[in-house]
């Protein structure tokens, strides 16, 4: 009998943080930093999804924990953003699915060669952009096939 109380009781703590979760997250619910960055959303936030609330505490969260720099330049970021064309910030958000559903080591390899670029003097990055350009469809994949297949430097430290 015991055992059967404590099953039951579990199914139902655990059926309420899942009901929870589908509700959403509820203003009180948020930390003080958390309610302190959404004031503005405050009398709105029952009607958001429960996705939306989640993805809108998590930043929160995240933003209460910036350094005044760090928020300085998401802000450059997201007003960066948002004079984007509609049909530009689609396509970045297409791309940014490609990348998120490529294998770890596709991605960790196309951050360093990212890396290495930003890290190479503005000429050099120029020239490179421009013999990129004139290139052929062709010749590019050839160029992304060779970068792709070619060994990588073992860098001192890892």
């Amino acid at each position: 009998m015991k055992v059967r109380s404590i099953v039951a009781m579990l199914v139902l703590f655990l059926g309420g943080a899942a009901f929870a979760q589908e509700d959403g997250i509820r203003w009180e619910d948020l930390s003080d930093g958390q309610r302190q960055v959404l004031g503005q959303l405050e009398d709105d936030w029952s009607t958001l999804s429960a996705e939306r609330q989640m993805r809108l505490s998590r930043g929160a969260e995240r933003w209460a924990g910036m350094s005044a720099e760090e928020r300085a330049q998401s802000r450059d970021r997201f007003n960066a953003w948002r004079e984007l064309s509609d049909e530009r910030r689609q396509l970045i958000r297409e791309r940014a699915q490609i990348f998120r559903d490529l294998p770890a080591e596709e991605q960790r390899r196309i951050r360093e060669n990212f890396r290495n670029y930003r890290n190479m003097n503005r000429d050099r990055r120029q020239m490179l952009r421009d013999r990129y350009r004139r290139m052929t469809p062709e010749q590019r994949q050839r160029l992304r096939d060779r970068l792709k297949d070619r060994p990588r430097a073992r860098h001192k430290g890892k």
